[in-house]
């Protein structure tokens, strides 16, 4: 004799138990009020210098040149400086405050600039991963070790997809990544949860999507249905083989984008005045601007969660600071600048901002202090992201750095409060969305994660 929770988890593979617990959850937490359906994560990959870009750091212009002053870096290292002598690098770009909030933002972003009363910057980020790989993990997982699931899966394992049709959870990058894909697993959650790779700055992102000529939609069903019941023998004996799960389904769900997704990652339908606003057409933005572009039409056909990862291309990516700090952030800029800012007026003009959270960050932020002649280095312990949409009160910063920018000294946020505001942003509880996994009830925060900051950025 079953339990009705043990009935529910034989049937559909568990997927019944999941929505019977999101209905719990539900009951338990309805101060949970959600402010975001989807969420497009911007991951500028490689390190981008926070004193460069969200962070006005006018001491650093004073002093530039000299060491630091006492004990200002003592605990502090990287493998490649030394803080006790190295010296202070004053900023190549300068900071203006734009908008009726007067929020500070550097030259390097004069299209984000334009929408700085709509964005929430977080100046008191910090972390303890030093290296890309670790950060990035860090980041998007909330542990510096490959293996548990990212962000983006725990949202699609916790709220699903309003499109049947179409994945939860989607990622774009332009490159292979310093983290592997590990920054997108699903980790020990089911695989059917790993994000789903569509080829963003392509003209066909979804490689054959059309049945191959002179297969009828008949024949291909009949096909597919013959697969499904030699799969489902074949995985009756193996049932903790969640991978071998997540191939069955992702054959009726590849059956189900031929439906949906020819429509929905042809930008060409776009108007060329909407196309020109995120770059498209321009050799620098091109890319960058239909990954952006393709974003919103994933999320207004009910996408939950879109990551896209900028600056994957070796030797041209943000962490080219190191010996080029003026040239690689200057040409990153003007790749991600104006996608950006025409994801936020296109989200906005469309009624969608309100709907969907836009996040961004990058694994850590950049040393105040010079690296060779013309870098800096890694530098986890104080930088910058900021967040939009969703309901968020933007024209403000939050928490901030030293007076040099080395330290998060003002109301510090590590990623575990991060991850949590973002999923109470989506109206879930951190606390509450566990997976049971060796004998534990795991969640995304682990034992972290209680100083979200939700209610600061609803003002």
């Amino acid at each position: 004799m079953h339990s009705r929770r043990e009935l529910l988890e034989k049937a559909g593979k568990g997927f019944g138990a999941l929505a019977l617990t999101h209905l719990l959850e539900n009951q338990a937490s309805a101060n949970v009020a959600p402010r975001a359906k989807n969420v497009i994560f911007l991951f500028m990959h490689g390190g981008v210098s926070h004193v460069d870009t969200f962070d006005p750091k006018p001491a650093l212009s004073k002093y530039n040149g000299q060491p630091l002053p006492g004990s200002f870096g003592q605990g502090l290292i990287t493998s490649r400086i030394d803080f006790r002598k190295a010296l202070m690098r004053g900023s190549p770009w300068e900071f203006h405050r734009h908008g009726k909030s007067g929020l500070e933002i550097s030259a390097l972003f004069p299209h984000i600039s334009a929408h700085a009363d709509d964005i929430a910057v977080i100046r008191s980020c910090h972390g303890d991963a030093f290296d890309h790989a670790p950060a990035i993990y860090l980041r998007t997982s909330g542990s510096q070790f490959p293996g548990r699931p990212c962000l983006g899966s725990w949202a699609a394992y916790g709220l699903g997809t309003e499109n049947q049709n179409l994945p939860a959870f989607v990622v774009m990058s332009d490159g292979a990544m310093k983290s592997g894909a590990g920054a997108y697993a699903a980790g020990f959650l089911p695989a059917v949860y790993q994000g789903t790779v569509f080829r963003g700055g392509s003209k066909s992102p979804v490689l054959h999507l059309a049945s191959p000529e002179g297969v009828s939609p008949e024949a291909q069903r009949e096909t597919l249905d013959l697969i499904s019941r030699m799969n489902k023998r074949h995985y009756a004996e193996r049932e903790d083989d969640t991978n071998l799960d997540a191939r069955i389904n992702s054959y009726e769900l590849a059956f189900r984008m031929q439906a949906e997704a020819p429509d929905a990652v042809d930008i060409s339908k776009e108007s060329p005045a909407t196309q020109r606003i995120y770059g498209i057409g321009e050799e620098l933005t091109e890319d960058f601007g239909r990954k952006c572009l393709l974003a919103r039409r994933l999320v207004e056909r009910g996408v939950r969660f879109v990551q896209l990862y900028h600056g994957t291309n070796l030797g041209d990516d943000w962490d080219g600071a190191h010996d080029d700090l003026l040239g690689s952030h200057a040409r990153m800029a003007k790749k991600s600048d104006k996608p950006i800012a025409g994801l936020l007026q296109d989200l906005k003009a469309r009624g969608l901002l309100d709907s969907t959270l836009v996040v961004w960050s990058s694994e850590f932020g950049r040393t105040p202090l010079a690296e060779g002649k013309n870098g800096r280095d890694h530098h986890p312990y104080g930088f910058s992201m900021w967040m939009a949409g969703a309901g968020i009160k933007g024209g403000r910063a939050l928490g901030a750095t030293d007076e040099f920018g080395l330290r998060a000294v003002e109301q510090p946020k590590n990623v575990h409060d991060m991850h949590a505001t973002i999923l109470r942003l989506t109206g879930v509880d951190h606390l509450k969305l566990t997976y049971r996994y060796q004998s534990r009830d795991m969640r995304l925060t682990d034992v972290h994660g209680e100083n979200e900051f939700t209610n600061w950025l609803l003002g």
